[in-house]
């Protein structure tokens, strides 16, 4: 056994490497609510989710947040500064307990540079994050709060089972959430989702809040970004 089994972004790492490697990873357990990483901390790991889920976000000096991301199990973060060894730029905190393998920079570099497999998953992975940020800063650039508040919840959302044409966010978002997410207050998210429940276009269900035309959303969000465009 090795500490990167079951870890998908390690898959086809050469068994012996990997044992040699794994001596220097440690597996650390965070509770719920519990801080794993924090803005501008010197440390240099790169944090492999094994279980639970853990929030990715900046906060300014003034206190006022925005939420980059939630990420489960098989996901990592921190692989920044395992590159370029700068202070760590976001804070991560542990939404559920949670288990993370911390892989130093050494490892890391030493994984990626020694497999050609592994060396051009990350890179898959690292432009797919960049492509992501890039829609969310054009989001955040030529689009108004409400059509900013639709993306987001179409992001967050996943087909509804057993309802062809919805889709459903469980268990529902936190208002306050979601204004971290899009940039806005809370209770503008509040106004908004008001809004959207009058037109027919969201339900709220005991565990979820259902989009029931999402893909009138997506268009929405579409024709207002050929508006800016």
């Amino acid at each position: 056994m090795s500490v990167f089994d079951g870890i998908p972004f390690f898959a086809g790492l050469d068994p012996a490497r990997a044992e040699t490697l794994g001596r220097q990873c440690v597996r650390k357990r965070f509770a719920e609510g519990e801080l794993v990483l924090d803005f501008d901390d010197p440390s240099t790991d790169v944090c492999f989710i094994v279980n639970g889920d853990v929030r990715v976000l900046v906060r300014t000096a003034a206190g006022k947040e925005m939420i980059l991301g939630d990420f489960g199990a098989g996901r990592f973060f921190g692989e920044m500064a395992a590159i370029d060894g700068a202070p760590r730029s976001a804070n991560v905190t542990a939404l559920t307990n949670a288990e993370i393998l911390a892989v130093p920079p050494g490892a890391f570099r030493d994984i990626v540079l020694h497999s050609p497999e592994i060396s051009e998953r990350l890179l898959r992975l690292l432009t797919a994050r960049v492509r992501e940020l890039n829609v969310r800063l054009f989001e955040r650039s030529v689009l108004d709060l409400r059509h900013r508040l639709y993306a987001e919840l179409l992001r967050l959302s996943a087909p509804r089972k057993g309802h062809d044409g919805q889709a459903i966010i469980s268990p529902p978002p936190f208002q306050h959430d979601l204004a971290a997410r899009i940039g806005c207050r809370r209770e503008q998210v509040s106004r908004e989702l008001g809004a959207m429940i009058e037109e027919g276009l969201a339900e709220k269900i005991r565990g979820g809040l259902v989009l029931l035309k999402p893909a009138v959303l997506d268009r929405r969000v579409r024709e207002a970004m050929n508006e800016a465009g």
